[in-house]
């Protein structure tokens, strides 16, 4: 169904001159100096709208964004064109009017699978490579700088397959001790108002699903947008790693830029402290200022955005920031860090293993859980750019919830080390509130008791968190895990939509727990 959004979004009015050498890339490829107008940043998504601009390369950011989602949603979702391009390419009010005027265009080639965004005259795009799925391109090429791969499952066929392995679900009745009604009052809440972009809700209790609903044009096999979830997968490739004693959860982080010069700060970095959050590295967040724009990386596009919008390295471009902070002392949301944790596992994986990167985790994490296929995006040289570029399932999300829910543990085999999971769940000491814990988000418990990030959760609940509302609930006191996942326009124009989520995950621990009230 197509939905036409109602609320504006506001955006930054004051223009802002801005004398700037852009750099594309970690080669750091200087163009001419140029003046450029920008007009308004958009506070939802990671789009700069710029009305006029001497620089192509700067006007190509506010476009490959949009371009890249369309190509995942035809190509990797394979959603119906309209449903995808409404529910999230045009997320905000201001990307909507440039299409709906017609100033902002896209071009679908269907034999190169390639999606063209234009605007004024400046275009860029993404292009499709099978499980690598669609990558930004640089103007010059449509090619990527790597070789992609085919990602193959070892797995036997899902549909006879019993679930968690395979997705073949028990037609026995539901435990007496689960209230069905409950949960179904939980998905009709979840799925109340058609502006909230709904894609999936499911609950897992005891390992098995209790319930299970997709919205309009989603469905079970649909590869959903997921936005950063993808940093939990992050920690767990990590997690993996550690495990098979290849890292130590608390050495220093083996970068090689860092250990150049004895006096480098960086060298005091530690695994634990890129995966809390807490590196120190300079990298300006997704502020909306005009002085937090300005200090970007290139002025109006914020180092924490510009992977989901240039043809960059992000790996080395996150391990080439320079140190703001001593680590572990300040505790920021920066796409920094786990950008690194990906450098130190591609590293790992190739030079120490010896195996392929791309390949890798489907043999090494997702066959072992029941994941036959992930599609994880990469930036153009081929390093997967989990911070937002990725797509699973629903039950894909759940199966990742069930292997912390079971302690690292999966069919007798330890995946992750019990000390990993408790780490993840436990709060960073560097961030000023109890929040976050290790790339997962925390509901400790406030001074009444409840959780302090969603009340209708116990406090143990903690969370993969992607933008849009994509998330992936584990909460060990109730042996459950709960999936909500959502199509990212939702989030600028639909109002409340968060409450009613809230309130369904509350009506969902409640169907397994009737003492449960968070009112």
């Amino acid at each position: 169904m197509l939905r036409s959004p109602r609320d504006p979004v506001t955006l930054i009015p004051p223009a802002i001159s801005v004398q700037l050498t852009p750099e594309e890339g970690i080669m750091r490829a200087s163009l001419a100096p140029i003046l450029i107008t920008l007009v308004a940043f958009s506070t939802v998504g990671p789009e700069l709208v710029v009305a006029q601009s001497s620089s192509p390369a700067v006007a190509r950011l506010s476009l490959a964004g949009p371009a890249k989602r369309y190509c995942s949603g035809i190509w990797v979702s394979k959603r119906e064109r309209p449903e995808a391009l409404y529910n999230s390419v045009l997320w905000d009010q201001a990307l909507l009017e440039a299409y709906e005027s017609g100033s902002l265009e896209f071009a679908i080639n269907e034999e190169r699978r390639m999606v063209t965004a234009s605007r004024d005259g400046v275009s860029a795009s993404a292009r499709h490579f099978g499980d690598q799925g669609c990558v930004i391109l640089r103007p010059e090429t449509d090619k990527p700088l790597f070789t992609p791969v085919s990602v193959v499952s070892a797995l036997p066929d899902a549909a006879s397959t019993p679930w968690p392995m395979g997705d073949k679900l028990p037609e026995t009745p539901l435990p007496a001790d689960v209230d069905g009604a409950l949960l179904d009052d939980a998905a009709r809440t979840f799925f109340a108002n058609d502006n909230d972009r709904r894609a999936a809700f499911i609950v897992v209790h005891r390992g098995r699903i209790v319930k299970e609903a997709y919205g309009s044009g989603a469905h079970v096999d649909m590869q959903l947008e997921s936005w950063s979830m993808g940093k939990s997968m992050t920690a767990t490739l990590m997690g993996r790693l550690i495990q098979k004693g290849l890292l130590e959860l608390w050495q220093g982080a083996p970068v090689p830029e860092w250990q150049l010069s004895p006096d480098d700060p960086r060298a005091e970095i530690r695994i634990a402290d890129l995966l809390r959050m807490s590196s120190g590295l300079r990298f300006s967040g997704g502020g909306s200022t005009p002085e937090q724009m300005a200090a970007s990386y290139i002025p109006g596009q914020a180092d924490h955005r510009l992977g989901y919008t240039a043809p960059i390295d992000i790996f080395r471009f996150s391990a080439s920031r320079d140190a703001e902070h001593p680590p572990n002392t300040v505790g920021r949301y920066r796409n920094s860090d786990p950008w690194t944790l990906g450098y130190i596992v591609r590293r790992t994986v190739e030079n120490e293993l010896g195996e392929q990167y791309l390949t890798w985790p489907q043999r090494e994490l997702f066959d072992k859980i029941g994941i036959r296929r992930f599609v994880a995006e990469t930036d153009i040289y081929g390093n997967f750019i989990l911070t937002g570029y990725n797509y699973g399932t629903a039950r894909h999300w759940a199966r990742l919830g069930l292997l912390y829910l079971q302690r690292g543990m999966w069919n007798g085999e330890r995946l992750l080390p019990e000390e990993f999971v408790d780490f993840v769940q436990t709060p960073a000491p560097a961030w000023p509130e109890p929040i976050y814990g290790g790339l997962f988000w925390l509901n400790t418990a406030d001074e009444t008791g409840r959780g302090s990030r969603i009340p209708s959760l116990p406090p143990d609940a903690y969370n993969a968190a992607g933008a849009g509302d994509q998330r992936t609930y584990i909460i060990p006191s109730r042996d459950l895990v709960i999936v909500v996942m959502s199509h990212r326009a939702g989030a600028s124009f639909a109002r409340d939509r968060r409450t009613r989520e809230f309130e369904a995950l509350g009506l969902a621990v409640k169907a397994v727990d009737p003492r449960w009230s968070w009112n």
